[in-house]
């Protein structure tokens, strides 16, 4: 079976997820419903509309395959069903619709909260991400735009899916002060100042600051916060906002050449090391979605590039390029309202 999370012993959601993503832009059907199958028995306990899928599955000590982890990924969770409705679109096949939609409603009853001061919003996983009764750990690249709004506009009914986008375009700005986006924040009710203030854009009236763990660091979980925020159609409304926001990374990769490994998303300070030619892809569709062609030739170039080392990219490299890439080369659309377009699909046409 096809299985872009996997290691020889290990499995994630997130994995699953994507591959039922670029199964429905290959308009590969059996494989969409293999992976579809394979998640909903093992991750899900045999039932995706009843169970969030469990983010961790593999090769316990005792050499028995099982479920490692029970708590969800709710950026897995996400993109599984918004390929479950999508598929249910462009296929004409209302079974996966049902599954998708009955999993997005559990995604807001068990992995959202209404957060005082910034809104319905989404959290990491179901347990484990409020720190106390005034604070939540949120990661920026967990909930991209397009995903929620394309949730939004196929399921009216779940009319929390548009409160939690205009919570996400808080959560993409408001820190990036430098124009970088962390992979982690923590946000605070209002009233309650946080901790380390001087890492923080909030005050009395609450919101966010650098996370406790991994600071106010940019990096490998970041990275996708760019790659989300240039694949958006030209027609959605908060796209302009968000390239001028993180047009610094396009000037780091104009002087540099690449994208930088870490950032410090407070000081503005960057790491030592180049990004992975994952980065590279990761940041190809903001730079042509900001008419800037050279700088996306260029990334391309470094993608080419012969490997110094002889070990493969990993699993989350090729991810990133098979986005980047895919996009760049027309694989896929998202139109204004959040709907796939694959380039199979009749429906397919530009929107950048």
């Amino acid at each position: 079976m096809i299985d872009i999370g996997s290691s020889d012993t290990r499995t994630t959601s997130e994995g699953q997820s994507y591959g039922l993503f670029f199964a429905l832009v290959a308009n590969d059907k059996l494989a969409f419903e293999k992976l579809l199958n394979w998640t909903q028995n093992n991750l899900a306990q045999g039932d995706l509309m009843a169970h969030l899928p469990a983010w961790l599955w593999g090769k316990n000590k005792d050499g028995v395959f099982e479920v490692l982890d029970t708590n969800s990924a709710s950026d897995a969770d996400l993109w599984i069903a918004y390929s479950l409705v999508q598929a249910g679109r462009q296929w004409h096949d209302r079974r996966f619709t049902a599954i998708g939609a009955l999993l997005a409603k559990r995604i807001l009853e068990e992995e959202s909260a209404a957060l005082p001061g910034l809104g319905r919003s989404l959290l990491p996983a179901a347990v484990g991400y409020q720190l106390d009764a005034h604070r939540w750990r949120l990661n920026p690249s967990y909930a991209p735009l397009q995903i929620v709004q394309g949730l939004a506009s196929a399921l009216p009914d779940q009319p929390q899916w548009k409160q939690l986008r205009v919570s996400t375009l808080r959560l993409l700005m408001e820190p990036a002060v430098h124009g970088f986006a962390p992979d982690w924040v923590q946000y605070q009710t209002p009233g309650n100042t946080p901790e380390h203030a001087g890492d923080s854009t909030s005050g009395a009236s609450g919101g966010f600051s650098a996370d406790t763990i991994t600071a106010a660091t940019g990096s490998y979980d970041a990275i996708r916060v760019y790659l989300w925020a240039g694949m958006l159609a030209s027609g959605d409304s908060a796209r302009a906002a968000l390239l001028k926001t993180y047009q610094p990374m396009a000037d780091y990769v104009r002087v540099q050449g690449y994208p930088p490994e870490k950032v410090d998303t407070v000081t503005g300070d960057f790491g030592p090391n180049a990004g992975f030619k994952g980065f590279s892809a990761a940041v190809l569709p903001m730079l042509a979605a900001s008419d800037q062609s050279a700088l996306a030739d260029g990334q391309l170039a470094r993608i080419a590039e012969p490997d110094k080392q002889a070990s493969p990219a990993g699993y989350y490299s090729e991810v990133l390029t098979l986005f980047g890439t895919g996009w760049n080369e027309g694989r896929y659309r998202f139109a204004a309202d959040g709907s796939l377009l694959p380039a199979w699909s009749e429906i397919c046409h530009s929107t950048h």
